[in-house]
């Protein structure tokens, strides 16, 4: 029986370009976001609460990696533990530096090379991968990202794009503070560059319906980038998302929809876009509902047999939409 690609994962764009496996290790480099420091909002994001998701706890009570060791050894210190549990428990030899929290370029251009150049004193880093919002960058801060190519070790170069849904409306009602547009701008610039954009979406949202997603897919899939992540919404602890949820004003997902509508994405989008990630999942402390994403495993085969059962895979409906 011939075997079939039902979607291209990171995973299988990493083990093609490296020949074996390659772990992303996630960073909290200390930054923050215009949304949450005042330059557009201190209210956040209303679904947005990152220690939900961060490997590292901040050090100290003001939330910030600032310390007397100051922000580099922090990083150091959380890239030596990984490396070390990651070569030990799995064997791995090759990793990509993920500068996941809050907004990964929102800083001075002499902060941001500071914090990157970390990397270089870690040779096992192949790659180099940063998660920002579409309204802060500028192409002397993309410059930067694109110089770390110069480097022997790093052999890709990634930017994740938090754009969440094309639909101007629901990003206003979700107090993101950037529009589509504003996404749109960064990734002409981006790829200026020829720095590889990945583009995080949200299935899910308040005011979302089926045909919003669909028509977020048809969008997504005639632009110029090289990568998705999905999140599915969920309710975490401390937001304003948690408010309205208590007040049963928004639906969530069940998994059997969620599986669903993920694989109706996949069958919409070009089949040379790497899937990043399939499910979003969170620290069970802070997640209230649903809590099903924490079976991310189970979700993943499910969304595999799901594609299976259709005789499915990604792109296949490209051309009909």
């Amino acid at each position: 029986m011939e075997f079939i690609k039902r979607y291209y994962s990171f995973n299988d764009y990493l083990r093609e370009k490296f020949g074996e496996r390659v772990h992303r290790i996630s960073i909290d480099a200390g930054f923050s976001c215009p949304n949450l420091d005042g330059s557009l909002s201190k209210d956040g994001c209303i679904y947005c609460n990152n220690k939900a998701f961060s490997m590292h706890l901040r050090r100290n009570s003001d939330d910030n990696l600032y310390n007397e060791t100051g922000r580099i050894e922090g990083i150091k210190e959380q890239i030596k533990s990984s490396i070390k549990f990651y070569k030990g428990k799995y064997k791995i030899k090759k990793f990509v530096a993920y500068f996941q929290s809050f907004s990964n370029t929102y800083a001075d251009i002499n902060t941001l090379k500071k914090t990157y150049d970390v990397i270089k004193e870690f040779p096992e880093f192949v790659g180099l991968f940063i998660s920002t919002r579409p309204d802060c960058v500028d192409e002397e801060k993309l410059d930067l990202i694109e110089s770390y190519k110069k480097y022997d070790n790093i052999k890709t170069v990634w930017i994740e794009y938090g754009l969440q849904t094309t639909d101007n409306k629901i990003l206003k009602s979700i107090n993101r503070g950037h529009t589509y547009e504003d996404f749109l701008e960064a990734l002409k610039l981006t790829k200026r560059c020829n720095i590889k954009v990945g583009v995080h979406l949200i299935l899910g949202l308040p005011g979302q319906c089926y045909k919003d997603i669909m028509s977020d897919a048809v969008k997504i899939a005639k632009l110029p980038i090289d990568g998705i992540k999905f999140h599915v919404l969920h309710i975490l602890r401390n937001t304003l998302l948690e408010k309205i949820y208590y007040e049963k004003k928004i639906k969530i997902f069940s998994d059997k929809e969620y599986v669903s509508t993920v694989c109706d994405f996949i069958e919409r989008i070009p089949k040379n876009f790497v899937i990043l990630r399939l499910i979003s999942n969170s620290k069970k402390e802070y997640l209230i509902s649903p809590q099903w994403i924490n079976k991310k495993n189970e979700i993943i085969t499910e969304i595999k047999q799901e594609l299976e059962r259709r005789d499915t895979f990604q792109g296949k409906f490209l051309s009909k939409d």
